[in-house]
């Protein structure tokens, strides 16, 4: 087991923005808990709606549930296993914002927590180079590009997704691209260490494809991890941060010297 607990790397800013997404997501998480799972699932994204640009605005079967239905013993109902009753509820806004809403969504603390510490870990050195406003239209971006790369994969699928994992691997590819030597601190198992970027953010990266693509012909069946929204909104901010490569080295360079680096004058002979 490996797990970030933070970057070496200081920035010159307060991640102003960073820290009102964490905000945000803890807030609405209290608001789930508040509200129950009916809200949690009208604000969810669910494929099949986008798709049809339609809510679907109770309970429903999971398709092919039917055929693992056990009749009655006079075949006067049918008895439904309530794992195979997908949950749903009617949204008070048009459905193609739960591209949005979802972002902000979770579906347990220990999700919510995982998310936020890659955030905090990330987010900060990802804003000093986009500036506030720029990074929180490529944290959405990345987070609704992940979304709909889920939903070309099952278009049809009518299980709900949510989370801000997407998103966050989009800021996680940027950083990745921008700073893969910047030292990250990693619990392994019971030890603290420190590991190159290209090693955590590449590994985790690299993951998420295989894992992907190992479970493509079963993606929207069933619930569980979202692996194809993680690689597409990793894709998007890889690609982000090949646009504004030249920013990224020269914030870079001020921060190393505003950190005392200085560079050396050359020798005479």
């Amino acid at each position: 087991m490996v797990l970030p607990l933070g970057d070496l790397q200081q920035t010159r800013i307060t991640p102003v923005v960073t820290y009102a997404i964490i905000a945000l997501n803890v807030v609405m998480f209290l608001v789930q808990a508040d509200r129950g799972d009916a809200f949690t699932m009208a604000y969810a994204c669910t494929p099949w709606e986008i798709t049809h640009a339609k809510d679907i605005d109770q309970p429903i079967l999971r398709p092919g549930a039917l055929a693992d239905a056990r009749r009655g013993p006079f075949g006067d109902r049918i008895e439904v296993d309530p794992r195979e009753i997908v949950p749903h509820a009617p949204v008070a806004i048009p459905v193609w914002l739960t591209l949005f809403t979802s972002l902000f969504l979770h579906g347990g603390l220990q999700h919510l927590l995982g998310n936020m510490l890659f955030l905090w870990i990330v987010g900060d050195n990802v804003e000093e180079v986009l500036g506030g406003a720029r990074y929180l239209i490529v944290y959405l971006a990345c987070g609704v590009a992940g979304s709909l790369a889920q939903i070309a994969a099952a278009p049809n699928s009518v299980i709900p997704t949510l989370g801000a994992s997407g998103a966050i691997a989009g800021i996680m590819g940027a950083y990745l691209i921008w700073f893969p030597h910047n030292q990250i601190r990693v619990l392994v198992f019971r030890f603290i260490t420190v590991l190159p970027a290209v090693i955590v953010l590449g590994g985790w990266v690299l993951l998420q494809v295989w894992l992907g693509f190992q479970g493509f012909s079963d993606v929207g069946e069933n619930g569980g991890v979202a692996y194809l929204a993680h690689v597409g909104g990793a894709v998007t901010g890889i690609l982000v941060a090949f646009l504004f490569y030249d920013q990224a080295r020269q914030v870079k360079a001020m921060d190393a010297y505003s950190q005392g680096w200085r560079p050396q004058p050359p020798q005479g002979y």
